[in-house]
């Protein structure tokens, strides 16, 4: 009769795909110190692999590059949570050998589909050029030996914008966004199947764990972890938390992020993104 019952709560348990980069780390505090580790089966992988396990139904819960909502049918998105920015988000980069009109091939390091899809928004309405994507492991010194550029993003790129290369210009995708449109940048938020039958509660974890892991002595405890992980001070760590990213999905992030989907359309960057759905 146990193991029936075992069984039972065992396979209940909601899937989540989660992200395995600083930036997150706020968001997963009740899931990787609360009670929610109980209550939720959680795997840690890259933005896009969240995407995918999502779209296979090995997910019912993923924290998904914004652009991946425009592809994957039936989700509705946890409000009020998200991983965006006002400003200089110091974790994605564009790295360049050449000036900006004179770049022909980016290496793109393609875990995130969202920041390939911003820059290319960037590159076609903003600085009128159309280079070549190249798909690259995120190692920025053999990206800029096979192309002009780089693309790199997460814990890579807040190491490369901390020591970059010698003759290297980088551009923070984020500062480039919010100077030209004048509102925040949306990378990535909470997505559910609506299969999963999720119910408000739900939601109510995932921004809960956010504010814990907000919390003073939480981004204490993280920014302690992560020093070793990273090559970034914990004082670093703090202020990156604090000044580069915004973890409230705001109207004014809201507009933003549907200003993207537009532009991402228009250049062909994106198929068109369904309406916003979000899970009451």
């Amino acid at each position: 009769m146990s193991n029936r019952v075992c069984y039972k709560t065992c396979v209940s348990r909601l899937r989540v795909a989660a992200i395995s980069y600083l930036n997150t780390a706020p968001l997963m505090w009740d899931f990787d110190w609360g009670e929610l580790r109980k209550k939720y089966e959680v795997a840690y992988t890259l933005p896009s692999a969240c995407a995918e396990m999502l779209r296979a139904g090995t997910a019912d819960i993923g924290i998904i590059p914004a652009a991946t909502y425009a592809t994957i049918p039936d989700l509705t998105i946890v409000p009020d949570v998200a991983i965006a920015t006002r400003g200089p988000v110091a974790s994605i980069y564009l790295a360049s050998k050449v000036p900006l009109d004179q770049i022909k091939t980016i290496a793109a390091d393609t875990s995130s589909r969202s920041s390939v899809a911003l820059l290319k928004v960037l590159m076609a309405k903003k600085w009128q050029h159309e280079p070549e994507f190249v798909p690259a492991e995120p190692k920025i010194d053999k990206m800029l030996k096979s192309a002009d550029s780089a693309l790199l993003i997460g814990d890579p790129a807040l190491a490369l914008g901390k020591k970059p290369p010698a003759g290297v210009q980088l551009y923070d995708l984020g500062e480039e966004w919010v100077n030209w449109i004048g509102k925040p940048f949306v990378f990535a938020f909470w997505a559910v199947r609506k299969a999963a039958n999720p119910d408000a509660q739900v939601a109510r974890d995932f921004q809960l764990s956010r504010d814990h892991g907000l919390e003073s002595k939480s981004i204490a405890k993280i920014a302690s972890e992560w020093r070793t992980r990273i090559g970034l001070s914990e004082d670093e760590i703090a202020q990156y938390f604090i000044r580069n990213i915004e973890y409230k999905l705001a109207p004014d992030c809201l507009d933003g992020l549907r200003l993207f989907y537009r532009y991402a359309e228009e250049i062909g960057a994106l198929p068109t993104a369904p309406e916003l759905d979000f899970l009451t």
